[in-house]
């Protein structure tokens, strides 16, 4: 039997694209979803999506409101920034929808379902070209998470074994990102990118989250199959 992987899925198109990889790799993969308060639910419908036509070994969904305590317009604190035609984000300006500790969070979540199911790798895709501009989606938080998991438990300490953070995505452009995904088999139309959607669903095309998907499918030279708010494309 393939061994086990935790991957962390959170509906978007990295992370189908990421439990894609996992799936190429070798392993079984077991997807992990957090409802963290963020404002809309329509990414955890699209995990459970993703993870059924994906061929996930098991899929939970768990609950960790981090929007009690607010700091991100992604839980409801302030609006969510829109960019206009030709509008870029500042190159070192951390954006109102980063998640305070949200990677920290969910990779200590995966952490420890990993060592319940005896595995010793975990997915997750963070991106440090193409993305908003979070600190914890960089090489040196991965690595340093990855040393912290080896001091901190049994399955290293006790046991030997050698836990892994794989970040396939790391170093892609978004274009590549979906190259890879075209190439893996992943459908683009279960996933969902926006950070403001409407209460359909429909994406707003105009978030930093839609912005850097649209010009990667315009940059990989196909068509995003995700229905977008009418004039937002």
């Amino acid at each position: 039997m393939k061994p086990p992987a935790v991957v962390l899925l959170s509906g978007g198109l990295d992370s189908a694209v990421t439990f894609a990889a996992a799936k190429k790799d070798g392993f079984r993969p077991h997807a992990l979803t957090v409802d963290y308060g963020q404002r809309h639910l329509v990414e955890i419908e699209s995990a459970r999506r993703v993870a059924s036509a994906l061929g996930a070994a098991e899929h939970i969904v768990i609950s960790v409101p981090l929007h009690i305590w607010g700091g991100s317009a992604l839980t409801g604190q302030g609006a969510v920034p829109k960019r206009g035609p030709g509008d870029e984000k500042p190159a070192d300006e951390i954006p109102a929808t980063y998640v305070p500790a949200r990677n920290t969070v969910l990779l200590s979540l995966a952490l420890a379902w990993a060592e319940t199911l005896g595995a010793t790798d975990i997915y997750i895709g963070v991106n440090s070209i193409d993305y908003s501009g979070y600190p914890d989606c960089r090489p040196e938080y991965i690595e340093a998470f990855e040393r912290m998991a080896r001091l901190a438990t049994k399955a290293s300490v006790a046991q030997g074994k050698t836990l892994r953070i794989h970040t396939p995505l790391i170093s892609l452009a978004k274009a590549e990102i979906i190259t890879l995904g075209a190439e893996l088999g992943v459908d683009f139309s279960l996933t969902h990118s926006c950070y403001d959607p409407d209460e359909s669903g429909r994406p707003c095309g105009l978030c930093d989250s839609c912005a850097i998907r649209l010009k990667g499918f315009r940059d990989a030279g196909l068509a995003d199959p995700v229905e977008y708010q009418a004039g937002s494309k």
